[in-house]
């Protein structure tokens, strides 16, 4: 199993519709020149953004949360360019891209670590075999004050990691639940 290059994310990315939309460099800069936090192709590596699409956690509820039965009313949607998360909670968004996962891939994701240093930590499960949508991001806010997340900016770095072998069964032929997820997807049992 080998981690895959800029050379074969482009590649894939073009000429098999891995990531759309799709940036072969990396966009520091916006229309007007001011700073963004980079998205796009890395060395070895794909920075994802974050789309403006939120589901901020609350607990005006007072309920337990519980994955079997999880709750929406848990959470008020917001549309912006910046999501305020408050202090020791957490908001889910979804990726701008929308991906198309390789039968002998899997991809595994990582918080940037402009985000990270601040106490916001980024979370998403492994996107298996043959898995494709738009992937579903976790944002704790670790930290005792609220916390700003950007849309349209780099949240996340995903790698890709290629088997020398095709697995046996995938996601897709597994049926997996999350399969072809549009939007910010809450759990589903």
């Amino acid at each position: 199993m080998s981690i895959k290059s800029d050379l074969w994310i482009r590649r894939m990315a073009q000429q098999h519709r891995m990531i759309e939309p799709f940036e072969p460099g990396q966009v520091k800069l916006n229309a007007s020149g001011g700073r963004l936090i980079s998205y796009g192709t890395s060395s070895y590596g794909y920075d994802v953004r974050c789309a403006s699409e939120f589901k901020i956690f609350t607990n005006i509820n007072s309920t337990i949360v519980d994955p079997k039965h999880f709750e929406s009313g848990n959470f008020v949607d917001f549309n912006g360019d910046v999501c305020i998360i408050p202090p020791n909670s957490f908001a889910l968004a979804r990726t701008v891209e929308y991906f198309r996962i390789p039968r002998k891939v899997l991809t595994i994701c990582l918080g940037k670590s402009t985000y990270a240093r601040c106490g916001i930590i980024v979370n998403v499960t492994p996107l298996e075999p043959e898995w494709e949508g738009h992937v579903t991001l976790e944002f704790s806010n670790t930290t005792p004050l609220p916390a700003r997340i950007y849309a349209n900016e780099g949240v996340a770095q995903m790698l890709f990691l290629e088997s020398d072998e095709e697995c046996e069964t995938s996601y897709k032929d597994r049926g997996g639940k999350y399969m072809g997820q549009q939007g910010v997807t809450l759990p589903r049992t």
